[in-house]
């Protein structure tokens, strides 16, 4: 009730301050009380997303997409298979489709087939719309882990919980060093956490289903699908060889 008598006053001023012919923007104390929750909202959205990128910034020294697929979308994403029209559609989907649930995927395929780009522009999407996104390569990852050990600033724990605490968190190169027991652990650690905080993972490798489970274990994997996770496969060959294979010819 005082807030409301307040934006009366204020509203009264205005007007007599004003020089004669100019209306004043808000007709009423209900119009500028809905003016301020408004631009409160606009505030609160900005600095969300400030220190979203912030966390970011603190967990690798970098922005939560590389450098090199910063500019990756899905309208430059090359079309030249039914395969890769329908990976192309199931990343859009889930693009527009996150929040609802926890939904995880994984993309699966040899070098060169597209999987970080369309990795890249689901997070460059959301981002986009205000989420936190971070795209980092196990060794990268591993690698960080390792330059906490005896960092007062910057322990272990502190790391883990900001990897929990990105919206959505994208792993690649899962399973280059498949035979680590250290990063095993880790790996499961960081995926367990952030399944049991109902936060999605994603995940890029080249290697089967099969030989996902070797790696990750059966139960992560078995997490890792439920509420209708996607498994994609990019079956198809190098861009990057075909392209040079043209060039060669030329």
């Amino acid at each position: 009730m005082t807030e409301e008598i307040s934006s009366s006053s204020l509203l009264s001023r205005m007007r007599r301050l004003m020089p004669a012919g100019i209306e004043p923007r808000f007709k009423s104390a209900d119009e500028l009380m809905q003016w301020h929750a408004e631009q409160g909202k606009i505030e609160s959205a900005r600095v969300n997303r400030e220190s979203a990128a912030t966390r970011l910034t603190n967990i690798l020294g970098r922005s939560g997409i590389c450098e090199l697929h910063q500019s990756c979308t899905f309208d430059n994403y090359r079309v030249e298979c039914e395969g890769q029209s329908k990976a192309l559609a199931e990343a859009k989907g889930y693009a527009s489709g996150f929040g609802v649930g926890f939904t995880s995927f994984v993309f699966s395929g040899g070098y060169g087939t597209g999987k970080n780009h369309l990795a890249a522009a689901m997070g460059n999407y959301l981002i986009g719309n205000g989420k936190s996104v971070l795209v980092v390569t196990i060794p990268e990852l591993m690698m960080r882990i390792r330059e906490t050990y005896g960092d007062s600033e910057t322990s272990e724990a502190r790391l883990m919980k900001d990897l929990c605490d990105v919206d959505l968190l994208i792993l690649d190169e899962v399973g280059v060093q498949r035979e680590n027991r250290h990063e095993f652990i880790v790996l499961n650690q960081i995926i367990d956490r952030r399944l049991s905080s109902l936060k999605p993972v994603g995940m890029l490798t080249n290697l089967t289903n099969h030989e996902m489970k070797t790696v990750v274990g059966e139960r992560i994997m078995d997490r890792l699908t439920m509420d209708n996770g996607l498994w994609v496969n990019f079956n198809w060959g190098s861009y990057r060889r075909n392209v040079s294979h043209l060039r060669a010819v030329k």
